[in-house]
């Protein structure tokens, strides 16, 4: 069972998917993971909110104790899963591997529970080994790293020597914040400097002030939550606070944001956004530019 959009993906990359019995009401990738999967946690449809009203709806709901997502014990209880796949790196992406294990409690069943809490890029690979390592597929699991670390390797060629443009990413622009995590990885591996957040650490609220004097070549919008189209939507608050600066949106859900394979399809898409001679295009609907410096 996985109670989070990232390890679902895992699991599929891993050829696991026959043996997935429940997922999440956001796990959208692979589609047959949303259609043929019960769902096992709910949440609020947020897709009427603007960034500002999200925002406080998460801060008005941690700081009253409230969940922001609910598991349902009864598919829970029903579909006994042998191993549980959660997290705790951040409450408001999925449910706290410490609620699961105290339903699992109440109802008397038996599942391991994993938690996947990755930091870095290079952790984020390695909760795609500890996976293996759960599921008996640890031989598969090294494979799939072995290829996606390739990848990354042929684009660090691709880049190397090239000047590092400075970039910044957004991930929620009202407020703003400056994404963290593995995200500065993510521009570093495509051939860039990460300014305005720090790698490893959680992303950090900041104003349009302070990212403006960390001075960056380009901003990347990447709204957790969405994909290329409100990605587009939402850079018009940051080409207003930001003039003169590049801006480039980027389908954060499926490139971005989410901890798993997915993250070296971003790291090639970053590229081609910082060094387009080098990198080939992504495919259609991974990135936008939405303003050129020249545009002001």
């Amino acid at each position: 069972m996985s109670l989070l959009p990232s390890a679902t993906e895992i699991v599929y990359a891993l050829g696991l998917g026959v043996d997935l019995v429940g997922v999440t009401f956001e796990c959208d990738e692979p589609p047959a993971a949303h259609a043929e999967k019960e769902v096992v946690v709910g949440g609020r449809d947020t897709s009427g909110m603007t960034p500002a009203e999200i925002d406080t709806y998460v801060r008005d709901q941690l700081a009253s104790g409230e969940d922001l997502y609910t598991l349902h014990a009864d598919a829970l209880a029903r579909l006994r899963p042998d191993l549980i796949l959660t997290q705790d790196l951040c409450r408001v992406c999925a449910l706290p591997s410490g609620h699961v294990s105290e339903a699992l409690d109440h109802l008397g069943c038996r599942a391991d529970v994993l938690s996947l809490d990755p930091y870095t890029l290079d952790e984020v690979l390695g909760t795609i080994l500890a996976v293996g390592e759960r599921t008996g597929t640890a031989d598969r699991a090294s494979r799939v790293v072995a290829g996606l670390r390739d990848r990354l390797a042929r684009v660090a060629e691709r880049v190397a020597g090239r000047p590092r443009p400075r970039v910044a990413v957004v991930e929620w622009v009202d407020p703003p914040f400056a994404a963290g995590h593995w995200i500065p990885d993510l521009v570093s591996a495509a051939g860039g400097e990460s300014v305005a957040a720090r790698g490893g650490r959680r992303s950090e609220e900041l104003t349009w002030t302070e990212i403006a004097a960390a001075e960056p070549d380009l901003v990347l919008v990447s709204p957790c939550g969405y994909h290329l189209a409100g990605a587009v939507a939402q850079a018009a608050v940051v080409t207003a606070a930001l003039p003169g600066v590049a801006v480039w949106a980027i389908d954060g859900d499926s490139l971005v944001v989410r901890p798993g394979p997915r993250l070296v399809d971003g790291v090639e898409a970053i590229a081609a956004i910082l060094h387009p001679d080098a990198v080939p295009a992504p495919p259609t609907g991974s990135i936008a530019l939405v303003r050129s410096p020249a545009s002001g």
